[in-house]
């Protein structure tokens, strides 16, 4: 070997292998490492990783349900042959004769997956990857080489614990072989839930990213200041055609009236011309704000060349200059509400170049986000990129301008001054987009100064005048952004505190009423519960008054009773033991309801009877006569069996 090789070899560290000669042809295989032939040229000599053969190389893959650690055989041979490696990666039994699970470490649950994605994107060693790499890897970092896919990872696990990281290369084919066959290299993991985790995770880290301020969001600026430019194309075709449609009628009103929201409206007042006259005037002022030009119109209405036009043609040019006229201030609530957006979003860019203007570089560049990141030779051409392509293409003069040509600053250039005031305007719109975008407390206290430096540059370039330095506005600005934050910050408590405040009274108020209608339903419930005691408690003492014993419940029971016949000594017993019931059962009257006071008054009546039957049977006519008028007024059924007994005395 000769010295050339040896310095080569020391200062790199690769080890020169040697090429074949041509003569030997190059076929893919395990015995390509033992060809035989050498090379004399140092153009043919082949470098390969130079690793020694007891460095350990393990590959780290990140996946949706956890991190997986992977080991390498025969470290060596694959770094050797990265051709070998790339064909072995779609063959799984190739695969797993050079690829080997050493650990896989599960997340707990999805947040914690979304963690551990959120710090692998942003290059952070999360706790759960530290103890993972700590507790498989072996303890001689020395001896270890850990491949990763993302370098900021690497970089990050390499200062933090000490191993060598490797990206690209051999590992970026074994990263690609892993991610294929990752559900047959772990147990229990299925491809079908391999896909949903990682259809999870990209959902909820995607909505993480893109969960913003609901107050900045710069959506609602695209899209309104595209609906504001579509409403100014549309206003301009329309009052066209209201211009077309009624000069046949009043021609010379076009050339008196140049605005055309205010022509719609004078179309649609006017009407027919030969109605205008003098009471008129006055409305005519407050429409044209001009006394002369209302004058002229009356004037031109009488001498007018116009064609004479029907009622229903009157109706419908009417009715469309009115929905112009809609679509205008519908376009004029529109700018107020980009006003609004704009100084909330955006204020720095808004105070120096514009609402309109503003929205516009934030359209075109898709977010505010973009056109922070865009440098200021970009924003100064954004919108004449056709020009700029034209140019390069032909190798003319590229463009000085593109959409903020409708600054006013450029408007109030000289045309030699044109180019340099565009570039230093598209410098400060940059500077303006990055304040706005970056910053926690949206204020336009640094877009009004740097709006100051841009006239002040303007003075120079038509006076001669020097202007303040960047350094000193800025120190200004920033004393004067501390003091309007804090403003805000305390207005933004004010506004809490109120809220606060009012969600008390409102919790208060629901709580009360609760309480009042709990007190008035237990109200109604005790009524409820009361006025049936008192009626029930009535009943059993009108009862007997109005309608007699017929409507008794308890005689119906006791009528099967009638049919039976008894001595006189079972009478005499049965009427002393339902007077003795009747004794025991009186006091509980008070404490039982009013169906067992029912119940309860049953013994006396069924005695009642009992002794009325017994007077039946053993009684003459007189003796039933005097019973009193306590029997007769006991039952109407009694009555009726009383009849049975008398009817043979009256026939005898």
């Amino acid at each position: 070997m000769s010295d050339r090789t040896i310095i080569r070899k020391r200062a790199f560290p690769y080890v020169l292998r040697p090429a074949r000669p041509d003569s030997v042809p190059r076929v893919p295989g395990p015995n390509l490492r033992r060809e035989r032939g050498w090379a004399h040229t140092e153009a043919a000599l082949t470098l390969a990783p130079r690793l020694p053969f007891q460095v350990l190389l393990h590959v780290l893959f990140e996946h949706a349900v956890g991190y997986a650690l992977l080991a390498l055989k025969e470290v060596e041979e694959i770094s050797l042959l990265l051709p070998q490696v790339e064909e072995c990666v779609l063959n799984l039994g190739k695969f797993h004769n050079i690829v080997r699970l050493v650990a896989f470490c599960p997340f707990a649950s999805s947040q914690v997956a979304l963690e551990n994605a959120n710090a692998v994107s942003e290059g952070v060693v999360h706790e759960d990857l530290r103890l993972f790499l700590e507790t498989h890897l072996p303890s001689k970092k020395k001896k270890v080489l850990l491949g990763v896919g993302d370098p900021k990872i690497g970089a990050a696990i390499q200062e933090e614990l000490g191993y060598n990281c490797q990206t690209g290369g051999v590992i970026a084919e074994v990263l690609r072989g892993v991610r294929l066959h990752f559900h047959n290299l772990v147990k229990g993991l299925t491809d079908l839930s391999a896909c949903k985790a990682q259809l999870g995770l990209g959902h909820s880290y995607s909505r993480a990213k893109v969960k913003f301020n609901v107050n900045r969001v710069d959506n609602m600026i695209i899209q309104s200041i595209s609906l504001l430019d579509q409403l100014d194309k549309d206003i301009n075709t329309f009052s066209m055609r209201v211009r077309e449609w009624y000069g046949y009628h009043f021609p010379e009103l076009v050339k008196i009236i140049n605005d055309n929201a205010t022509y719609c409206r004078l179309a649609q007042f006017i009407g027919n011309r030969r109605e205008l006259n003098e009471e008129k005037l006055e409305k005519l002022e407050e429409l044209t704000m001009d006394g002369a030009k209302a004058k002229a119109i009356l004037d031109a209405s009488r001498s007018s060349m116009g064609m004479d036009i029907s009622a229903i043609d009157l109706i419908n040019i009417e009715s469309f200059s009115s929905r112009v006229v809609s679509l205008s201030e519908y376009r004029q609530s529109l700018h107020t509400y980009l006003r609004s957006k704009m100084s909330q979003v955006a204020p720095s860019l808004s105070a120096l170049i514009g609402e309109a203007v503003g929205a516009r570089l934030i359209a075109h560049a898709g977010s505010l986000t973009n056109l922070a990141k865009y440098p200021a030779s970009t924003v100064q051409i954004l919108g004449a990129e056709k020009a700029l392509f034209r140019a390069l293409k032909t190798r003319g003069n590229t463009p000085k301008y593109g959409l903020i040509f409708h600054s006013t600053f450029i408007g109030r250039a000289a045309a030699k001054n044109k180019g340099r005031i565009s570039r230093y305007l598209a410098n400060k719109c940059s500077i303006a987009s990055r304040i706005d975008c970056f910053s926690e407390v949206p204020t336009s206290v640094f877009g009004e100064k740097l709006r100051e430096q841009v006239e002040e540059r303007l003075s120079f370039y038509e006076t001669g005048e020097i202007p303040r330095k960047n350094l000193d506005v800025m120190k200004e600005a920033m004393v004067q952004a501390e003091e309007a934050a804090a403003e805000i910050a305390r207005k933004l408590e004010k506004q809490e505190k109120k809220r606060l405040k009012k969600e008390k009274k409102r919790l208060a108020a629901l709580a009360l009423a609760s309480s009042e209608n709990s007190s008035s339903t237990q109200e109604e419930c005790e009524e409820t519960v009361e006025k049936p005691k008192k009626k029930k408690k009535q009943k059993p003492r009108e009862v007997p008054q109005e309608n007699g014993m017929e409507d008794h419940p308890s005689i119906s029971v006791s009528k099967p009773k009638k049919k039976k016949s008894f001595s006189k000594e079972e009478l005499v017993s049965s009427d002393l033991e339902e007077e003795a019931t009747v004794s025991v059962s009186l006091p509980k009257k008070k404490k039982s309801s009013p169906k067992e006071e029912a119940v309860v008054s049953d013994p006396e009546e069924t005695g009642n009877k009992s002794v009325s039957k017994k007077k039946r049977k053993f009684s003459s006519k007189e003796e039933t006569v005097s019973s009193g008028p306590e029997e007769a007024a006991g039952s109407k059924s009694s009555s009726k069996k009383k009849k049975k007994f008398h009817k043979a005395p009256q026939e005898d």
